[in-house]
């Protein structure tokens, strides 16, 4: 499998293990830029299940690297969330993919550490009172979008006189404050107090951290809205275990594994219909409602290679 890092619990890894009798194999990576990189140079004939979000999924799927899926295989479809008929606009008959997890990027604030008036919005970024002990993530459209959704626009503009306007916002209000864009240690940063304040997925965050701990951190999804994802599963094509992929994707969904993955991180039930039955998470890290003013990060076609020269200006200049 090709994964986002902490993203599967291996308690359930090791479930599927003993159930199946297949052994799991697992790289990481950190961005869904760094994942299909390594696809287009070739790295999809090692993989047999890859979890990207919505918008390289979508890229994935028109250029015909994925394999069709096999419904009889997959009788656990039956739970996935009404929701994502409306949101997964991309394939919504799950022809090529079917939804891991519906979520959202937002920021963790060590509460302890900072002064008690930060602002709960994208703007905490701009606060210098920080500045030396903050990141954001280093994913072109979670940062890009932050700065269009706090300039209330859409995360996923095309319009150049709004795109710059962001730009210039993260450059010269967010940039001068942050240590660095960081999508891989920022959770083992912040447990270890090296970062205050962090543009972040909660489940990395929090895994890092001792639940005693846990209320003193604040995690929130900014009111003017973020950039909410869907990642998938999908198997390429020529994937060398076809059966045993989609043998995990079914895994995945039967509702009592489904409950084991959302309590692990204290994450919503936004994906699976049945899995509320089996939770024993009471509160978790944001809701449903959270998401209301979020965009859906989705394909830009043409578009990406604007955003790309954008991000250039802001992540290496």
């Amino acid at each position: 499998m090709y994964n986002w890092t902490y993203y599967t619990p291996d308690s359930l890894v090791e479930q599927f293990e003993k159930e199946t009798g297949i052994d799991v194999v697992i790289d990481n990576f950190a961005s869904n830029e760094e994942m299909f990189a390594k696809i287009m140079a070739g790295g999809n004939e090692g993989y047999d299940v890859i979890f990207p979000s919505s918008d390289y999924t979508a890229i994935m799927i028109k250029l015909g690297l994925l394999a069709e899926l096999d419904h009889n295989l997959l009788p656990n479809l039956k739970y996935l969330s009404p929701l994502f008929k409306e949101k997964a606009a991309y394939d919504p008959t799950y022809r090529y993919s079917v939804p891991y997890f519906m979520g959202s990027s937002g920021i963790a604030v060590n509460t302890e550490r900072v002064p008690s008036d930060y602002d709960r919005t994208w703007a905490i970024f701009a606060d210098a009172r920080m500045a030396g002990s903050m990141s954001m993530l280093d994913d072109m459209r979670e940062v890009m979008g932050a700065a269009l959704k706090h300039l209330g626009y859409s995360g996923n503009s095309t319009d150049i006189e709004e795109l710059q306007r962001a730009t210039d916002l993260i450059n010269t209000q967010w940039k001068p404050n942050l240590v660095k864009f960081d999508s891989e240690s920022f959770g083992k940063a912040f447990s270890r107090g090296e970062f205050v304040v962090v543009h972040a997925y909660p489940e990395n965050v929090f895994a890092e951290i001792s639940a005693d701990k846990w209320s003193t951190i604040d995690f929130f999804i900014p009111p003017e809205g973020g950039m909410m994802y869907i990642d998938n599963m999908v198997i390429p094509k020529g994937a060398r275990n076809n059966q045993a992929a989609h043998a995990f994707i079914n895994f995945i969904h039967d509702p009592k594994n489904y409950a084991v993955f959302l309590d692990t991180f204290s994450l919503p039930p936004t994906t699976n219909t049945g899995a509320s039955a089996f939770m024993k998470t009471e509160h978790t890290f944001f809701s449903i409602e959270d998401l209301s003013n979020s965009d859906n990060i989705s394909d830009l076609g043409s578009n990406l290679e604007l955003y790309n020269e954008l991000w250039q200006t802001i992540r290496y200049q």
